[in-house]
């Protein structure tokens, strides 16, 4: 089974590579079931990295020749 403690990319890599099989008709129908399974795992592995990610992104605010920083909003 897969490693989900990998980098967002090296996880997105594997759903796309996933997705391409599955649309390619690769695969019979059990492993199919077995990718799509996979599949949804590293979905949500992504989603929550990306929303970890989203809140540590700083939005910086050139006001009245001050630089500010924000959290993403």
């Amino acid at each position: 089974m897969t490693k989900y403690k990998d980098s967002f990319e090296s996880n997105l890599n594997k759903l796309e590579e996933i997705v391409d099989k599955l649309e390619n008709g690769e695969v019979d129908l059990e492993e199919s079931v077995k990718l799509y399974e996979e599949g949804m795992k590293l979905k949500k592995i992504c989603e929550e990295k990306l929303k970890s990610i989203e809140s540590q992104i700083k939005k910086i605010k050139h006001d009245n020749n001050k630089i500010t920083k924000e959290d993403f909003s």
